[in-house]
């Protein structure tokens, strides 16, 4: 059981490797919302991603471990590698061999051992898994692991303390390990306050499993916010906490998300990955229900994109 005491601790772990991001009043998406949007910008973030977070408190919270493995679609394995260069923790880290360009060029300036194995998130997962069991490696999840939510709830425990007015959080979600934190955080601390997803619709795992009421197989299409795709883990403990207290699950096309990551970075001049820009997505194509006269809090949550995509995306040929 995953309790705020555990997301405060996080942060202690993490504060001399994840920095506290900016939380800045948007402007332009208040114009086109009617009411005040501010955007939580985790694009800022030392790897590019809130996804540090999260896997530093992973590796910090066990130090005996001296290695671990991952998967991840790019920004869970940046946070990995950054998090193990700092402490001296030996990483290999499986990626998909779809993984953005950007993610895996990043990744190489780290010294872990990268391996590209699988044509989506769940093969890569499987090859992760079963290397760490031959091997007798950690296995850190992207979102299964009580370490990582907590350290992304950090993010929470930041935007209301930046702003403890706020009514709405938006955030993306994949497996669920970073709307899980901030919702446990938000909750415990606001029981008003809306948490509210944002998933892709090519690779809407989340949302299909809180239809059903349970983890369920979903398509997972090629999608523009990689770092969102993938399936969810049987029983992973992500998916009770997601069903408990949020508060809703929208998902955004492809369209949507390209146009959201133009606009903003024409209209705010951010670079915002697809996995980022989903939230801006749902506000822009007026998506989020019940906004009005409400303090709405945008999670920007990545900015790792490969520049040649972001290229076609501004020329609009995405």
């Amino acid at each position: 059981m995953i309790k705020p005491a555990d997301i405060l601790r996080a942060r202690q772990r993490i504060a001399g490797i994840a920095a506290s991001t900016p939380l800045e009043h948007s402007r332009p998406l208040s114009e086109v919302c009617g009411t005040e949007v501010y955007v939580k910008l985790e694009c800022a973030q030392i790897t590019g991603s809130f996804k540090l977070r999260g896997a530093a408190n992973a590796l910090l919270a066990d130090p005996e471990r001296r290695e671990v493995i991952s998967c991840s679609a790019g920004n869970h394995a940046l946070g990995i590698a950054h998090a193990a260069a700092l402490t001296g923790i030996g990483a290999t880290l499986v990626l998909p061999e779809y993984a953005s360009p950007a993610k895996v060029a990043a990744l190489k300036r780290y010294p872990v051992r990268l391996i590209q194995h699988g044509a989506n998130y769940d093969e890569a997962e499987l090859a992760a898994r079963t290397l760490a069991d031959r091997e007798g490696l950690r296995f850190v999840s992207p979102y299964n692991d009580p370490f990582v939510i907590a350290g992304q709830g950090t993010v929470a425990v930041e935007i209301l303390e930046q702003l403890p007015e706020a009514d709405v959080l938006l955030a993306g979600v994949g497996g669920g390990g970073l709307i899980a934190g901030i919702a446990l955080w938000a909750k415990a601390i606001n029981p008003q306050i809306r948490v509210i997803g944002v998933q892709a619709e090519n690779s809407a795992a989340m949302a299909a499993a809180l239809k059903a009421g349970m983890i369920v197989a979903a398509p997972d299409l090629p999608t523009l916010a990689d770092g969102l795709a993938g399936g969810i883990e049987a029983e992973s403990i992500t998916f009770p906490l997601v069903q408990q207290l949020t508060d809703g699950m929208l998902t955004v096309s492809e369209e949507q998300i390209a146009a959201a990551m133009a606009w903003l970075f024409h209209e705010q001049h951010l670079v915002v990955e697809g996995s980022g820009a989903v939230t801006a997505a749902a506000l822009l194509h007026k998506l989020v229900p019940e906004v009005a006269g409400r303090r709405v809090v945008a999670l920007l949550s990545g900015r790792n994109v490969a520049s040649a995509l972001f290229q076609r995306i501004l020329a609009g040929d995405v």
